[in-house]
């Protein structure tokens, strides 16, 4: 039940493709990580590709930990730096360590399409071609947004989508141990007034 003047039907923004497409691509990527297993045990043996998952948990385990490392001593060096009132000089091998993480995380789960391309992640010339296009998308998303501060966003997303239903109840607490006495005993008053 709701009170007060009816919201009017709004019309729904549209869905963006990813989110339409997202679960039947989660969905392909698993059927084809199923049956590129199932052709390779059928190829040669079970064991052959259980010796595959495990050698691929163990690179992805090594590969985080190694970019893990390298990050924190990075950010080690530079707020050393910093507190020296040094400027910190930029590294040429700083840049990739998410996207190593990224591919260590690709090898940890299981399957023969995500190893081979977390191991293609793991090139150094596909990493600077994949962060310079993620850089450029990022800037493009930026300037396309429209400016405003948090507050505005909030307010948009109140003004746009005012699906704000109120339903009135009544809290009715059976406390054990509680007096009869405490209970009301007249009939409650109807909830539509």
């Amino acid at each position: 039940m709701t009170t007060g003047a009816q919201t009017p039907h709004s019309v729904r923004p549209r869905r963006s493709r990813l989110r339409a497409f997202l679960p039947l691509a989660v969905a392909a990527w698993f059927v084809l990580e199923i049956w590129l297993l199932t052709l390779v045990a059928g190829a040669s043996n079970g064991l052959v590709v259980l010796l595959v998952l495990m050698a691929g948990l163990i690179l992805g385990s090594v590969v985080i930990k190694r970019a893990g490392r390298r990050a924190f001593q990075n950010l080690t060096e530079t707020l050393q730096q910093q507190q020296s009132g040094a400027l910190p000089e930029p590294r040429p091998n700083s840049e990739g360590n998410g996207l190593m993480m990224l591919g260590g995380l690709l090898l940890i789960i299981p399957g023969l399409a995500s190893d081979a391309l977390g191991l293609l992640l793991l090139v150094p010339p596909v990493q600077k071609a994949v962060s310079r296009y993620a850089e450029r998308t990022f800037e493009r998303k930026l300037r396309e947004a429209t400016h405003g501060s948090l507050g505005d966003a909030f307010q948009q997303v109140r003004i746009h989508r005012p699906d704000g239903k109120v339903v009135q109840g009544e809290v009715i607490r059976d406390e054990p141990g509680g007096s009869p006495d405490d209970a009301p005993q007249d009939p409650r008053p109807p909830l539509t007034r």
